[in-house]
């Protein structure tokens, strides 16, 4: 075999790639740094000792080598990047969900505290008929009244719409439209419900208008969002 063909065969084979060391750095652009290369380098094949017909398949087979590692470190940078987000999401799916069922655990607890607040205070609320009937009330009188027949945690809404109403009026008549008592209920003979009493007797008013906020509100206190958004409830 002449030179030429034995560097062909060389060139051709699995090993051209690998053993070209400063073919890397041609095909990639890169000067050669010492014009000694050959002679420091021993068994190294230059560039230039390939047929010129295969220099050109070095240079391709040279820069794929390189894409291919480039590629790799780039997935393994991405499934890392991924990996590491994968986490994140899920530490932070993992916070909300405690952070909701706390407050779920919260809104839960008050609801079961307002309750037991509100049966103790049926239990401990009386009844008209606990109340001595009199000839007149101050203001005072029928408010004391009224705490005892209102949950605590609803009084002041509750007092709230008497004040805008009455001004703990219990015999208030509206001139024009004969809404009368505390709550002004009109028509105002809807008290009988609640006593036959209801002309006279503010805590039969106290308990028909208590019952009235419940039943159409749910509490004073929804009663006295919807007369602050309307003026009237």
């Amino acid at each position: 075999m002449s030179r030429i063909s034995v560097r062909g065969f060389a060139v051709a084979s699995a090993t051209a790639v690998t053993a070209v060391g400063s073919v890397v750095g041609v095909a990639s652009g890169s000067t050669a740094q010492n014009n000694d290369a050959e002679a420091t380098a021993s068994g190294t094949t230059l560039l230039a000792d390939i047929p010129a017909g295969q220099q050109a398949q070095v240079q391709t087979a040279s820069l794929t080598q390189q894409a291919d590692a480039q590629a790799i470190q780039a997935d393994a940078s991405a499934k890392k990047d991924a990996e590491e987000a994968a986490r994140k999401a899920a530490a932070e799916t993992a916070i909300a969900k405690k952070e909701a069922a706390e407050k779920a655990a919260k809104a839960a607890e008050a609801a079961a505290k307002e309750r037991a607040e509100a049966k103790a205070a049926a239990s401990r609320s009386k009844d008209i008929s606990d109340f001595p009937v009199a000839s007149s009330y101050s203001i005072a009188q029928l408010q004391a009244m009224a705490r005892q027949m209102v949950p605590s945690g609803q009084f002041q809404c509750f007092s709230n719409i008497v004040d805008h109403e009455s001004d703990w009026n219990y015999k208030a008549v509206n001139p024009s439209s004969g809404a009368y008592g505390m709550f002004q209920a009109l028509p105002a003979s809807k008290m009988s419900s609640a006593g036959a009493d209801w002309r006279t007797n503010p805590a039969t008013q106290i308990k028909w208008g208590l019952s009235y906020m419940n039943d159409r509100y749910g509490s004073p206190c929804e009663a006295w969002s919807f007369w602050q958004a309307n003026r009237w409830y």
